[in-house]
């Protein structure tokens, strides 16, 4: 089975979020289970250069935007057996500045049409039809429609088949309706016939739900909620009405990345088998962070971009209740002013129970996710969640709200069972998540339990494996 995996982003080469977390470790998993898959993603100039180097020409050619004709590089590496195509034109793609985004510019619908239009001429010139292409968010969203419009009839193209991947459904890739014209040489009749129109615009992400032959989600639990008002982000009518096209497959995690036992990142390294040695990292970080210097506080870690769909408002209200607790907390990311500020102010007036680090440390992350003793992650939604997968895979139980892949990895402790391998509550309510925080740092205090609750957290398999498998059942199921 071959397999182009088309995305904006993809770690180590360029990342913003979970998107490029997923682009080089799905790929990964599914050469392992025997698919010829190949990725295929801009060549940003901020790159890392010992990664630039390694970078082979393939070809150049011209890629057609609309009425332009634009230089296209082609270069290629392998990288853990997977073989990676960039799309490289520094007119698009190099953007300097003392920060270079990946996306927000004013012409990013020119971009990624250049570079959705450079996937399907790449295809012939590398001699690579594909089975199938896997498209990742609104950058790839015009592909379905373009291949369909313009390939279709070409040797090679009849039947390679689409599946697209929303990651996250509030970020849509709308723009001017001038642009179908102007930038992506497509017949106005798709305008007027509704299928890639939004509210006047044009959207890159409808146009992928419409035109592809899959749509998958990176959890099941948000495949249903994006069908409901509240979570549809007004996609969720035409989301109903491709209902039977949909499909929710978990994320996993890296496990060769991310394993307590051999991570270089962490103070001292452990393991199921050794789990006491976990609570050597968490004084460790104390005494770093300036924190009081005791095994006995739950600290509690909090690893996030700093905005609202990350549950932050909930906090923000109970903070001056937490801080009358026995507890720490130390939280690591970046975003919104008023959440920067606000742990800031926690981190100055109690400097022994609060330490806020607003920056991206991915060494500090590691750290964290192993030292913490609890995870806090009370999304407002969450489409799949990294963070709490990760806490779990450290033995850190992770407190979370109810919803998309939260509520499909994060099993509630049963006081009467003892299952469970993480705390969970259900309305986005910031008392409600006050109990559960209290309910979870008073069960730390018993220790057999706490311990039994650990190992269940570090037992549940959040790796790839199962989800390559789902994708691979998928992409057969579309051939059929």
């Amino acid at each position: 089975m071959k397999v182009l995996y088309a995305t904006s982003e993809c770690w180590p080469f360029a990342k913003t979020g979970g998107l490029g977390d997923v682009a080089y470790a799905l790929p990964k998993a599914l050469k392992k289970e025997g698919v010829d898959i190949r990725v295929i993603l801009p060549k940003y100039s901020n790159m890392p250069n010992y990664l630039k180097e390694k970078l082979n020409e393939v070809t150049i050619f011209n890629v057609k935007v609309g009425w332009r004709n634009q230089y296209c590089g082609l270069l290629e590496m392998e990288l853990d057996g997977v073989k990676f195509y960039f799309i490289d034109n520094e007119y698009y793609f190099k953007r300097e500045g003392e920060i270079a985004y990946l996306y927000g510019y004013d012409d990013d619908a020119e971009r990624y049409t250049f570079f959705s239009n450079a996937v399907l001429k790449a295809i012939s010139i590398l001699d690579f039809y594909p089975h199938i292409i896997h498209l990742n968010d609104w950058h790839t969203g015009m592909i379905p429609l373009t291949l369909n419009e313009k390939y279709r009839n070409l040797p090679g193209y009849k039947d390679i088949k689409t599946i697209y991947t929303i990651h996250n459904l509030q970020y849509q890739g709308v723009f001017s309706n001038l642009v179908l014209g102007d930038v992506l040489d497509l017949p106005y009749k798709y305008l007027e016939n509704g299928n890639v129109e939004y509210y006047g615009g044009v959207s890159f992400m409808k146009s992928g739900i419409v035109f592809s032959d899959k749509v998958s989600t990176v959890s099941p639990t948000y495949t249903n909620e994006i069908q409901t008002k509240f979570y549809g982000e007004s996609l969720d009518g035409l989301l109903r009405h491709n209902s039977s096209k949909l499909i929710g497959i978990l994320n996993g995690i890296d496990y060769d990345l991310n394993n307590p036992k051999t991570d270089k990142d962490i103070f001292v390294n452990f393991d199921i088998n050794s789990i006491d040695k976990k609570v050597e990292n968490k004084l460790k970080l104390q005494e770093i962070l300036g924190l009081e210097v005791n095994s006995d506080i739950p600290l509690i870690g909090i690893v996030s971009r700093l905005v609202s769909q990350k549950g932050f408002d909930l906090i923000s209200y109970i903070m001056p209740e937490l801080m009358r607790e026995n507890l720490q907390i130390v939280v690591l990311g970046t975003g919104e002013h008023q959440y920067q500020s606000m742990f800031n102010y926690y981190d100055s007036h109690f400097p022994k129970k609060v330490s806020a680090r607003i920056t991206f440390d991915s060494a500090l992350a590691q750290q964290i996710y192993a030292a913490s003793d609890i995870f806090l992650m009370p999304s407002l939604f969450e489409p799949c969640g990294i963070g709490q997968m990760l806490a779990m895979r450290y033995g850190t139980l992770p407190i979370v709200r109810e919803t998309g892949g939260l509520k499909d990895t994060v099993k509630p402790y049963n006081k009467y069972t003892g299952e469970g391998n993480g705390f969970t509550f259900a309305n986005y309510n910031a008392h409600e998540m006050l109990y559960c925080i209290q309910m979870a740092i008073g069960l730390y205090h018993d220790k057999d339990t706490w311990k039994e609750l650990m190992f269940n957290a570090m037992k549940t398999d959040s790796s790839w494996k199962k989800s390559a498998q789902d994708y691979i059942k998928t992409y057969q199921d579309m051939l059929d």
